[in-house]
């Protein structure tokens, strides 16, 4: 799917409000989880000026992945509707322009290792002082507080730290991370929630207050409850593969023409695969597999038993079946399959945006569906400084002082 290729975006009903018009939002993150954060309170309708230092910005547009005219894939993906301004926190007057930021701004978001931003007089303390009505957010490794404060850490670490990697993976192989950093992105997530919950506190209590999500933390909270199933039965899960607990009717099948999945988690759907979908009363009500316990305790019989009933059959074909039946199932695509899928272009997930240098550049809709105040119209990720003269003729500064700013080397050198 070529990107000069792809549908332009279907634009929100005209007039409609957003859910967060009127709130705007200082970013100094960089990389993954802090930028997520961002575009997603960016897509509910906050205006988002992005700081990123003068020479090579955010580092995602550095990152080697796809490029479109020189533009990274990475960045793109994680900063559409942000104005970005060029700003050296090293510069006095740098740091000048970013408290003219913060005194407008009702969010901050910041993802500096622990101390940057108070080494630039930009901390939470210094912040709330500037503007007390202020929603600080700081995204860290492992919190601001602590013996762990300082120490950096990536997704990959807090997954192997946290025993979230542990249980990826077969219980025969070494436990795998996953690719997608999914850390990062659910800690962007939960920033997202937590500075929504500030600004609405907010409202009741009439000031701002320092919200904080950490990836470690996160990372813990991702195990689910097979953290607390540890802390009842001192059992160390192990790995399952793609059958938690070694269900034998969750996970995968082999077609005759390519894998798919089926979760039959429960008695009422098992009887509803076996019945409806592979018509095999005789097992579905033989002792060793009629009870949840039997099937439990016969998990391997009764996964080579499945095996056996799903040849003889193409992927598709089961899949149909399957979802006929209401027994959750579907094909295991990759990637470039799940991209041209029916579900996907169903969905509107997939479009273009316009771009100043690119022509087009891709978009995936965030999963968001607000029927009275609908999410923004996306834009595309800025150019590095695109808007810097722009923010700063809003924070007040004519021709002859944004010249004298960039004299100073605040936004680079000219």
């Amino acid at each position: 799917m070529p990107v000069q290729h792809m549908a332009p975006h279907r634009p929100r009903p005209a007039g409609a409000p957003k859910a967060l018009d009127g709130i705007r939002v200082v970013d100094f993150t960089r990389v993954i989880a802090g930028p997520y954060c961002a575009q997603l309170l960016s897509d509910l309708g906050a205006d988002i000026v992005k700081v990123e230092h003068p020479v090579g910005g955010d580092d995602t547009r550095q990152f080697q992945y796809g490029e479109v005219a020189g533009q990274s894939v990475a960045f793109l993906s994680l900063n559409r509707n942000k104005r970005s301004i060029a700003l050296d926190l090293s510069v006095p007057e740098g740091r000048a322009v970013a408290r003219a930021l913060i005194e407008r701004a009702d969010v901050l978001l910041e993802n500096f290792s622990t101390g940057v931003m108070d080494r630039h007089g930009l901390g939470y303390k210094e912040a709330i002082a500037l503007n007390p009505r202020l929603i600080y957010c700081s995204i860290s490794a492992y919190g601001r507080e602590g013996e762990f404060a300082k120490q950096s850490g990536y997704d990959p670490i807090t997954q192997a730290e946290s025993g979230f990697m542990s249980m990826n993976g077969f219980p025969d192989g070494q436990p795998v991370r996953t690719g997608v950093p999914i850390i990062d992105m659910s800690s962007g997530m939960m920033a997202c929630n937590a500075v929504l919950a500030g600004l609405l506190a907010r409202e009741k209590i009439g000031k701002g207050q320092h919200v904080q999500v950490a990836l470690f933390d996160q990372a813990v909270t991702m195990t689910g409850f097979y953290g607390p199933n540890f802390l009842v039965t001192g059992e160390e899960q192990k790995r399952f593969g793609n059958s938690p607990g070694g269900s034998a009717t969750v996970g995968l099948f082999q077609a005759d023409d390519g894998p798919f999945y089926v979760a039959a988690s429960n008695d009422r759907l098992f009887r509803r695969l076996l019945l409806e979908v592979l018509k095999r009363p005789d097992i579905a009500n033989d002792p060793e597999f009629s009870t949840p316990k039997a099937r439990a305790a016969n998990k391997v019989k009764l996964r080579q038993v499945m095996e056996g009933l799903f040849k003889g059959k193409t992927r598709d074909q089961w899949v149909s079946e399957l979802k006929a039946a209401n027994v959750p199932s579907g094909p295991l695509r990759t990637v470039a399959e799940a991209f041209v899928s029916p579900e996907i272009a169903a969905r509107e997930l997939v479009s273009g945006l316009p771009h100043p240098i690119a022509g087009t550049v891709p978009n995936i809709a965030p999963p968001l569906r607000l029927s009275e105040t609908p999410i923004a119209d996306p834009v595309a990720a800025p150019l590095l400084g695109q808007h810097t003269d722009e923010v700063l003729k809003e924070l007040g500064y004519d021709a002859a002082k944004i010249s004298a700013l960039k004299s100073s080397g605040a936004c680079g050198k000219q």
